[in-house]
């Protein structure tokens, strides 16, 4: 029984140790197909303070793996419309919402660049342009990133999405 303690903490903080190198997840789109500014921005509807970037293409533009990971949810949420999430490096929850459509094949363990859905306005988007809300969510909390902002505690465990395209990072 040790044994396998010692096997899996092993495996949990080895996770932690995998690099990131996240592809931008909507097909063809670059670092100029959202604003950097919308992460943390307020005031954002319901939810407050808008905790992800939009990804601005045309409706049916395939969405992609921004890294490989375990799929942990595909379905249908209010705010969210047609999502997927995956669980990715470093214990990163990937969360991909409006999809128009969700790929069927969606399971399971997925490469990074595996198409997972296409854009769309579902959920609280519609009748908005289409676009993918991508969120980087941490289960893990960066306690350093607390602030004194609206909701700050959770800056604690969401990202800025932007940062894990080390091709959008300048400097």
């Amino acid at each position: 029984m040790k044994l396998a303690a010692l096997v899996t903490l092993a495996v949990v903080c080895a996770v932690l140790f995998v690099p990131v190198h996240a592809v931008i997840p909507v097909k063809g789109a670059d670092c100029n197909d959202w604003n950097a500014k919308t992460f943390w921005f307020e005031p954002w509807g319901s939810s407050g303070v808008h905790k992800g970037i939009d990804v601005f293409a045309p409706s049916g533009t395939p969405v992609l793996s921004a890294t490989g990971g375990l799929v942990l949810y595909t379905g249908e949420i209010a705010r969210g419309g047609k999502v997927v999430a995956i669980l990715g490096p470093k214990w990163r929850l990937h969360y991909y919402a409006h999809l128009d459509e969700i790929s069927p094949d969606t399971s399971g363990w997925l490469t990074q660049g595996e198409s997972i859905g296409t854009v769309g306005s579902t959920g609280n988007a519609i009748n908005k342009p289409a676009h993918l809300h991508y969120s980087v969510m941490s289960l893990l909390p960066y306690p350093w990133l607390f602030s004194t902002e609206t909701q700050g505690w959770k800056k604690m465990f969401y990202l800025d999405p932007a940062a894990q395209f080390s091709r959008c990072v300048s400097g």
